[in-house]
């Protein structure tokens, strides 16, 4: 079990504490479940009575919630993102030491690092460049050409087509697939004609993909993930698509090929955007909501209709039906108020 004095996280986090700085941490918790021992934070005013409540031996607040807190605090003007670092501490992530497994494959024009591990049943391809640091894990497959940067994590499972570019730390999980065929199709007017997909993917530095991800190749020019961007689980990104640096795009969103997102850009989870559309830099789009045309203001937008009754949400779909013929003898009425036409008993519509 990781341990450290409060003292200790305080310098590494560069935080202010007030307490006790031989306190010892053991672990992580929220405000309603910590015990003694763990360390919570406090980033949501919602939360405030938690705060009161807490068994936690330290939390980390704003400065303002210091003085409600029970516990020793830690000062930050960004709780969430103190207790982010905080949790590097704590990490239980196995580390692995540099080697190959028996039972792996390796091209003999490959280029392994000396200080890379390559898991068991793993395939590395003809031409494939694997640098310092980096974990393959069990059963994944590496295709020719591709590219590995220092420092990332390649979990059970991941498949990277050849020619693939990975910057440094890059971070992908199980059975995200890197590089497949983007749906490309020619119809002739009797059977669709396949388009070869022949531009690539690269992914830049500090990119995280989540679990059964899938990003596809560039028809012609290459797909790109910037910098810095955060890709939940079960993501589908089309080719020629470009991601901005910075943005976060959540489990189950599916987004069409040639689309083109700015930075710090957020999608919400099970969203959509059509292809060859674009955000601009700072857009959130809520859950479930489809980008149907582009959009050039920051901002947050949603679609769809909110949550409520089925008896209700019956009523409004029958009544958006009737939005065309409403708007249409609305129409009829603001004609006639001009023409001062109007007299009692008129319908618009109607035949009088």
């Amino acid at each position: 079990m990781k341990s450290y004095s409060l003292g200790d996280i305080a310098n590494q986090l560069g935080l202010k504490l007030v307490g006790d700085s031989r306190c010892e941490i053991t672990g992580l918790g929220t405000l309603s479940g910590a015990q003694a021992g763990q360390l919570s934070f406090l980033s949501n005013q919602s939360y405030i009575d938690q705060l009161a409540a807490t068994q936690a031996s330290a939390v980390i607040v704003e400065q303002r919630f210091a003085d409600a807190s029970p516990a020793n605090v830690l000062i930050s003007d960004q709780p969430y993102v103190s207790f982010a670092y905080a949790s590097e501490l704590f990490s239980s992530r196995p580390t692995v030491k540099p080697g190959v497994h028996e039972t792996a494959y390796i091209s003999p024009s490959a280029k392994i690092s000396s200080s890379a591990y390559v898991g068991a049943n793993a395939v590395i391809e003809d031409g494939v460049e694997v640098g310092d640091n980096v974990f393959v894990g069990p059963g994944t497959v590496i295709g020719s050409g591709a590219v590995i940067g220092a420092d990332c994590v390649l979990h059970a499972n991941v498949t990277l087509y050849h020619s693939v570019y990975l910057g440094s730390r890059v971070c992908i999980h199980s059975n995200a697939v890197i590089g497949a065929d983007g749906f490309g199709f020619a119809f002739d007017g009797k059977k669709s004609i396949k388009i070869q997909q022949l531009g690539c993917v690269r992914i830049g530095n500090n990119v995280d993909i989540g679990a059964g991800t899938t990003i596809d190749r560039g028809a012609i020019e290459d797909t790109i993930i910037d910098q810095g961007v955060k890709i939940d689980n079960q993501v589908q990104i089309g080719h020629n698509t470009q991601v901005g640096a910075h943005t976060v795009i959540c489990g189950c969103t599916a987004i069409a090929g040639s689309a083109k997102i700015g930075k710090y850009c957020v999608l919400g989870g099970a969203s959509g955007m059509v292809g060859h559309l674009s955000l601009a830099d700072g857009v959130q789009v809520s859950a479930m909501s489809l980008v149907s045309r582009s959009i050039t203001e920051p901002g947050t937008y949603s679609s769809g209709t909110g949550q409520m009754k089925l008896s209700d949400w019956k009523r409004a779909i029958v009544r958006f039906q009737q939005l065309d013929g409403m708007a249409r003898r609305l129409k009829e009425l603001e004609q006639l108020t001009d023409k001062n036409l109007l007299w009692p008993g008129y319908l618009p519509g109607e035949k009088n």
